[in-house]
């Protein structure tokens, strides 16, 4: 393949010309998809058979453990009998043990009929931010600051702004909730081992937990900087955020049922336009210098991505 990408001569040396043309050798990429494959597992349901054959049902959740599970059950065998079932099952078995639980595709909040989606579309909206010229890009600032001072001056509004950054595998969150003659509710929270989109989204998590159950609140307004994050909410596929997405529906069908004209808006507020309430924020979750001190679980998706990238140093170490 690098031959053909390249044109080169069929005696130049297959490693050499697989580094230029960009393509990691066979046998690494296999590793790659051996120890995905591995994570692959970890995204059934946890009554799935294979689930079922990891471990003792105490690191599967909602499956308690009892006398009737599976006469294979990895932790039932003897050290000979464990021995020779094949390394990967006992690799899958391993990684669990590394990785915190975030799917969740068997809750009701995901099931056809009762989601979200099917009862309550129309309390919800997005808005975009429209890269098309200066005039838009304007427009959509003045909207934010009208969404300020309708936050201000309104007791039924509730404003939150959110942010996260990622430094050294250390993660920062803030959240700020702005409330008509309340204090501004700041929330701030530091953890490891997550991608930046898991952190966006917990901020998200928790600025809706606490403006939603806040009294005499009839619309909530959530600016952020990855409105991606933000449709992930009600996404009803399989997804490592399925676990947060699921409390973050909970609070936010109660909020829909306390009143049928309860709404939910999303803003999307690029860094790069420096509106000044985000940049405040934004800013803070920068000036944080944290170390890690203790092991920590990994999140599924960083999980996935720290095996990628020591496939990618292994193959550049060689040259």
């Amino acid at each position: 393949m690098a031959i053909w990408i390249l044109g080169a001569f069929k005696t130049s040396p297959s490693y050499g010309i697989g580094a230029i043309a960009g393509l990691i050798p066979i046998h690494l990429h296999l590793q790659k998809l051996s120890r995905r494959s591995q994570l692959r597992a970890y995204s059934l349901p946890a009554n799935h058979i294979l689930r079922l054959l990891m471990g003792n049902g105490s690191n599967i959740p909602n499956i308690p453990s009892h006398p009737h599970h599976h006469s294979l059950l990895l932790n039932s065998l003897t050290k000979h009998q464990r021995g020779l079932i094949k390394r990967h099952i006992v690799d899958m078995d391993n990684r669990f043990n590394e990785v915190f639980p975030s799917f969740d595709p068997l809750n009701p909040e995901f099931c056809p009929g009762n989601r979200i989606i099917d009862n309550f579309s129309n309390h919800f909206y997005f808005h975009l931010f429209a890269k098309s010229s200066d005039c838009s890009f304007k427009l959509h600032l003045q909207q934010l600051d009208a969404l300020a001072i309708e936050s201000s001056v309104s007791a039924t509004n509730a404003l939150v702004i959110t942010d996260a950054s990622v430094r050294n595998n250390i993660v920062s969150s803030i959240t700020h909730i702005h409330v008509h003659n309340k204090p501004v509710v700041k929330t701030l929270h530091h953890t490891v081992n997550i991608t930046s989109i898991e952190v966006e989204f917990f901020a998200l998590c928790c600025g809706i937990n606490q403006a939603s159950r806040s009294c005499n609140i009839s619309k909530i307004v959530v600016i952020t900087d990855s409105i991606h994050a933000t449709k992930k909410i009600f996404d009803p596929s399989s997804h490592p955020l399925q676990k947060q997405s699921a409390s973050i529906l909970r609070d936010l069908r109660e909020f829909f049922n306390c009143h049928p004209d309860n709404v939910i808006k999303f803003w999307e507020c690029p860094s790069k336009s420096n509106w000044h309430l985000h940049k405040t924020i934004n800013i803070n979750t920068k000036s944080f210098y944290l170390t890690s001190l203790f092991p920590n679980k990994l999140s599924w998706d960083f999980s996935k991505k720290v095996k990628s990238n020591s496939i990618i140093n292994k193959w550049r170490m060689t040259f």
